[in-house]
């Protein structure tokens, strides 16, 4: 930063500048830790060559205190991936089983925007596609905020409900699933190319419940790259030109993640024995009947207060799994339908 004409190119110098603010972040703790853990054990040494037992709730204190730091430096060296700092991008899907399918998606539509609101991250919903009696069949909403898609790619996967459906007239429990999928936001420097010719770009009028929610020009995208059969879609944005540009993001965010993924299949193939849930799986179970508990199952951390999850509260889960946290059996129980 010191080097001249290092202002001359604003938009690197401001990427060079973000990356100190990162490596800073996470040295000065570091200095910090290290620092109270010589501290403590001068002051160790002080205390048995005086034998002042006095000073020992003294000494008991600084040596909590390097733990807490410890905990925490283990838990940012869990968020030192390639893409761990950027922004997210979060895409829901209900499962088979009609409107309780899309309710449960709808309900974890919620309890996401919730966590973020609780991290103050500000979020977007750029496609939600309504259920036809209730809930979502689907919704994709982005993220920013410090770290959102190293927290965030912790919820990737399938989660399962099973509680006494509203929407059953003889009250029987129902077991739902939705799924998950986390994707980093990717920044302009990456270079993911995308040839016109591989697109098939539709447009469609974006409406809501009674017309209100969006507006009713053509200006809803649909994206589709031939090559890879991804599709995505926009319909938050009242422009067309800019439903176009947020569709290509996230396409080029889904495309990313699908060459990470090419390149990661062999490791994958050779550790895929060693996982403890295979891709397509429950990570976690939300039951609400007949008793109410949710449970990670690659972790097996439990939490019976589920309003307190549903509302939001994800932290211990997303830490627990990041740290590689592993409590007994681990495994999913078979839930009555």
């Amino acid at each position: 930063m010191s080097a001249p004409g290092f202002w001359d190119d604003p938009e690197a110098a401001r990427k060079i500048v973000a990356e100190r603010k990162r490596l800073v972040e996470l040295l000065d703790p570091w200095e910090k830790t290290s620092s109270e853990l010589n501290e403590s054990k001068e002051f160790a040494d002080l205390l048995a060559e005086a034998m002042d037992t006095g000073m020992l709730g003294e000494l008991k204190a600084k040596v909590s205190a390097v733990e807490e730091g410890v905990r925490s430096l283990e838990f940012k060296k869990m968020l030192s991936g390639q893409n761990d700092a950027a922004d997210a991008i979060v895409a829901l899907n209900a499962g088979s089983g009609g409107t309780e399918a899309q309710d449960w998606a709808e309900m974890l539509l919620r309890m996401y925007l919730r966590y973020c609101e609780r991290r103050e991250w500000e979020t977007e919903i750029l496609e939600l596609s309504e259920g036809e009696q209730a809930g979502i069949k689907s919704a994709t909403f982005t993220v920013k905020g410090p770290y959102s898609y190293g927290y965030l790619k912790a919820e990737s996967g399938v989660h399962r409900l099973v509680r006494i459906s509203p929407y059953d007239a003889n009250k029987r429990r129902h077991t739902s699933f939705a799924s998950v999928f986390v994707y980093p936001d990717v920044q302009g420097d990456i270079e993911i190319e995308i040839k016109e010719e591989d697109l098939r770009i539709d447009t469609y009028r974006a409406g809501g419940k009674g017309g209100q929610k969006v507006n009713k020009t053509d200006s809803a995208v649909r994206m589709t790259h031939i090559p890879s059969g991804i599709v995505v879609a926009c319909q938050n944005e009242r422009s067309q030109h800019q439903n176009r540009a947020m569709a290509m993001k996230l396409l080029k965010a889904k495309l990313y993640d699908l060459e990470t993924k090419k390149r990661e299949a062999e490791r994958d193939a050779i550790e895929a024995s060693k996982k403890d849930i295979a891709w397509g799986s429950q990570i976690r179970s939300y039951v609400l009947q007949p008793y109410r508990m949710v449970k990670d199952h690659r972790t097996g951390v439990k939490i019976g207060d589920t309003d307190k999850v549903l509302d939001g509260d994800l932290q211990e889960f997303i830490e627990s799994f990041l740290l590689g946290v592993r409590k007994g059996d681990t495994g999913p129980e078979d839930e009555e339908e």
